[in-house]
């Protein structure tokens, strides 16, 4: 699904964020991704959302090569890559059902696909009831399941999720991780950054651990000494 060959990305300033990152995640596999502040998170990320273009290497996501990819293939290729992002993104102009809505929209679905697919994705996360209600009404923990509804709305087989649970209390990232772990039983692939290294523990999962743009860890992370 993942497929990363020395990969490197030099920004104009001259800073390298990434340097000769190698690694694959299978179909299906739940990894977490961490690494100190500046370690090159964002950037594996961007990448594999085409926001950002490796200098170097190859960066291949589910069979397709994005260093050959063209501009007229970008959006389709976001279209497959569901996101969620620690501060939500959410438009507080629109409610609930509109902010779920809108990547449909976008693709060009009709209006009855549209609610269909709205109201199963917000009846997932526990959220159909507020589906009318301004985001800016809601919880912390309930904005961040409007943002993961709107994440995996159009079925993607590929959801990246940055810092999901940085702002939320213990209980609260429980439950968005058991979210995410459902989503995965079903055959999505799931790539989480997070800090929160006790999580990361607790749910036992292969972890990519970066360092100065490099790749020091690859596995289940059992002692937080390979991060500091």
């Amino acid at each position: 699904m993942i497929s990363f060959s020395q990969v490197s990305k030099r920004y104009e300033t001259g800073q390298e964020a990434l340097s000769g990152v190698s690694f694959d995640i299978q179909q299906g596999e739940m990894v977490f991704l961490t690494g100190h502040s500046g370690a090159g998170k964002s950037t594996l990320m961007k990448l594999i959302m085409l926001m950002e273009r490796s200098t170097h290497g190859q960066v291949v996501i589910a069979g397709r090569n994005l260093n050959r990819m063209r501009r007229s293939q970008i959006a389709y290729h976001r279209r497959q890559v569901g996101v969620v992002f620690q501060n939500h993104q959410l438009l507080f102009d629109r409610n609930v059902y509109e902010n779920v809505a809108l990547p449909l929209q976008i693709a060009g679905y009709q209006s009855k696909e549209v609610g269909r697919r709205v109201r199963a994705a917000l009846d997932k996360v526990g959220l159909l009831d507020k589906e009318k209600q301004n985001p800016i009404a809601l919880s912390g923990g309930e904005q961040q399941r409007v943002g993961i509804a709107r994440a995996v709305v159009n079925k993607p087989p590929l959801l990246l999720a940055d810092e999901p649970t940085g702002n939320l209390d213990p209980k609260l990232s429980a439950e968005i991780m058991d979210l995410f772990r459902q989503f995965n039983a079903v055959g999505v692939t799931i790539m989480i950054a997070s800090h929160d290294l006790g999580l990361i523990q607790r749910l036992g999962h292969r972890t990519l651990t970066l360092a100065k743009g490099q790749i020091v860890h690859d596995g289940q992370l059992v002692d937080t000494e390979v991060v500091r």
